[in-house]
């Protein structure tokens, strides 16, 4: 007990819990423009858009399993994702579920068809911050397309896995975990499975979870050490604040940097690309925080009107899941298909570009090692 209470005490008085403090104004300032959004109403969406929420797909018909967009959805068996499963299983989508563990995929897999029996489901254990990992999915999932006779494509990828990690703890690549998991990660599965997205008979999409925490990121320059975050291993202490919302900036950046590519390389405009930022929900991901910390979090966050159940928080990925096949490049918050702009830097064109190239270098070198083992 004692013990907890000293790390609690020492967690307060770090400079990293105070950064942190900071981002209830982040999330403040996000509702405050969807007051604006409110207050000008369909002049701004129209600004931004050009169109009115309607559903991509709509709901299919459960019994005709051929006829299922197939939805990859990663961190699935907790927290958002898990929420974000349920629904679009609900709305008829065959949901592929991404996973550290195979007892949870298991639990989620089986809570979900409790619900939900007509649901079609197909599960994979997969560590995002391990590029093996990764590599392998991606065999592995062909392989299960084909065994099952279906369509080589995919419609939906979700990435939405993510960690708060407090403490350092390199990946066998060398690469931070957090930041690895959080963006290098997704990046890596994004650009293995754009054949499949691209080869997808209807429009297909790629939401990027992010956070309202990447207005707070310091921005250096985007090289490899800083990408892959191994230069947090030369600093005295993990700056796991800011190493979050450099992690959520990056996944931003690259939404609208790939956003931007495939308008350049796909005429028609075929795989549209969205951000969604889920606000703060109650979930598992600061599992590494001191206990009390978290509870001070949460009530906090409750205090101010701002905490939300995972089911609240997954309304804007389902937005942005469902969201019509013309809009890409948008940052969906609040739920009820309501958009916003993020920060000024993370719509930066030289930024993102930079972030790209270093981005397609380190997954070169990391294909590369991975052919060669």
């Amino acid at each position: 007990m004692m013990k907890e209470v000293k790390e609690a005490f020492l967690f307060v008085f770090s400079y990293h819990f105070w950064r942190m403090g900071l981002w209830s104004i982040a999330l403040v300032y996000s509702y405050l423009q969807l007051h604006k959004a409110r207050i000008f109403g369909s002049i701004y969406k129209a600004r931004l858009f050009g169109s009115k929420y309607t559903p991509i797909s709509g709901s299919i018909d459960p019994k005709i399993r051929s006829s299922r967009p197939i939805c990859v959805i990663t961190g699935a068996t907790s927290g958002l994702g898990k929420a974000t499963a349920f629904v679009l299983a609900e709305k008829g989508f065959h949901v592929i579920l991404v996973g550290r563990s195979s007892q949870l995929l298991s639990e989620t897999l089986e809570e979900i068809k409790s619900k939900n029996k007509d649901a079609q489901l197909k599960s994979f254990q997969v560590d995002m911050s391990s590029f093996e990992s990764i590599f392998k999915f991606k065999s592995s999932l062909e392989q299960w397309l084909s065994d099952a006779e279906l369509h080589p494509s995919i419609q939906i990828l979700v990435n939405n896995a993510g960690i708060m990690a407090i403490s350092s703890r390199p990946t066998t690549e060398g690469y931070d975990r957090m930041i690895a998991t959080n963006y290098v990660g997704p990046f890596c599965l994004t650009k293995l499975l754009l054949p499949l997205l691209k080869n997808s008979s209807v429009p297909s999409r790629v939401v990027n979870v992010t956070s309202f925490t990447h207005r707070y990121a310091s921005i250096g320059k985007f090289d490899k050490d800083s990408v892959s975050g191994v230069h947090t291993s030369t600093l005295n202490k993990y700056p796991y604040a800011r190493a979050y919302e450099y992690s959520k900036l990056c996944l931003l950046l690259f939404s609208y940097e790939l956003h931007r590519q495939l308008r350049l390389t796909d005429d028609s405009h075929h795989v549209s690309v969205i951000a969604a930022d889920p606000g703060f929900a109650k979930t598992k991901i600061m599992r590494e925080y001191p206990t009390y910390i978290t509870a001070m979090a949460f009530l906090g966050f409750k205090t101010l009107g701002l905490l939300q159940t995972p089911e609240e928080g997954a309304e804007s990925i389902v937005d942005a899941a469902l969201a019509p096949p013309e809009i890409s490049g948008a940052y969906y918050f609040g739920g009820k298909g309501r958009t916003i702009e993020s920060s000024k830097v993370s719509r930066d064109l030289k930024l993102g570009q930079q972030l790209w190239e270093t981005s397609c270098d380190l997954l070169n070198e990391l294909q590369h090692l991975h052919h060669n083992n």
